[in-house]
């Protein structure tokens, strides 16, 4: 009677809040990393054509380092990205001992850029001690002495990864963000921000303008840039300096299981980087999963290349 009706509703409308939750975890962490993508390279008042620092740039950056040369020096490659499943080793502080929890096989991205609001000013945050506003050390340092100092914005590097919790043990799998900047006494470092609970999975194939002379648009598409047509090193690095686009495929599940459900579907997020498809499942379990696409131009390298 009464009893069942009520039973049922309760059933209903937790299955309702599981998929709307599942269903804006993964928009959410799909918009999220489009925005970022899209102001990749970002440098404000500074017009990086031209400048010598792109030749002080030999190997792939370590996006861990927190010196002034490095963040520099590494200005240019405002994206790079780690293929786990394609043998490249994560980055030192998005790994063990730091994070313990990384998810295996899930790609990790790599955003550089200077923040597009000035320190300071009405509505954008504070001088924070510690840490980088490499843009304007760039300004003076390349460009010259100048009557005026050009706006102070914070420098950005963000590492995006996928961690198998949320919370410690929870088991909750999160997008999680390692963000370049202040840890303490004025010191520069890493610190680990949760972005999106219920992110199972992250892969993306980066879109290289390889067209000589460049013309701002993807020639080819592939998962991992530092291994594709066995590239030698500096050639590896002018793949990264010309990436000019990414698809994103996301992998976002429910945070509770749904009694009763089995989920045994097999998704397919993209390419791997020898062209197959990559394949992920069926999981057995009652989770509901829903996978996510979207292809993102980025802004500040196609502009840069395009003619």
């Amino acid at each position: 009677g009464l009893v069942t009706v009520f039973a049922n509703n309760s059933r209903a409308r937790a299955e309702i809040e599981r998929f709307n939750q599942q269903t804006d975890n993964g928009r959410y962490a799909v918009r999220l990393l489009a925005d970022d993508l899209h102001h990749a390279g970002y440098l404000a008042e500074l017009n990086p054509i031209g400048l010598p620092l792109a030749a002080a740039v030999t190997a792939k950056p370590d996006p861990c380092a927190t010196d002034a040369v490095s963040l520099t020096n590494d200005a240019l490659i405002p994206i790079q990205g780690y293929d786990v499943n394609n043998g490249v080793a994560a980055p030192t502080c998005v790994s063990a001992p730091t994070v313990t929890d990384l998810k295996p096989g899930t790609d990790i991205l790599v955003v550089r850029r200077a923040s597009s609001c000035v320190a300071g000013a009405a509505g954008c945050d504070p001088v924070v001690a510690g840490a980088a506003y490499a843009n304007l050390t760039l300004q003076k340092a390349v460009v010259g002495a100048c009557a005026a100092s050009a706006p102070l914005r914070q420098y950005r590097t963000h590492i995006y990864f996928i961690a198998l919790n949320d919370k410690p043990g929870d088991g909750i799998p999160t997008l999680k963000r390692a963000e370049l900047g202040a840890v303490g006494a004025g010191a520069v470092g890493f610190n680990i921000v949760p972005l999106v609970e219920g992110i199972e999975n992250l892969q993306i194939e980066y879109g290289l303008d390889t067209s000589v002379p460049t013309t701002g648009a993807p020639a080819v598409y592939s998962a991992d840039p530092d291994h594709y047509s066995a590239c030698a090193p500096l050639t590896c690095v002018s793949y990264w300096q010309n990436t000019v686009a990414a698809k994103l495929y996301v992998l976002a599940r429910s945070t509770t299981q749904t009694p009763g459900y089995v989920d045994g579907k097999q998704y397919t997020l993209g390419l791997t980087a020898a062209g197959a498809a990559n394949t992920v499942g069926p999981y057995n379990d009652g989770f509901k999963r829903h996978l996510y696409q979207s292809v993102v131009t980025l802004n500040n390298g196609a502009g840069r290349n395009t003619p």
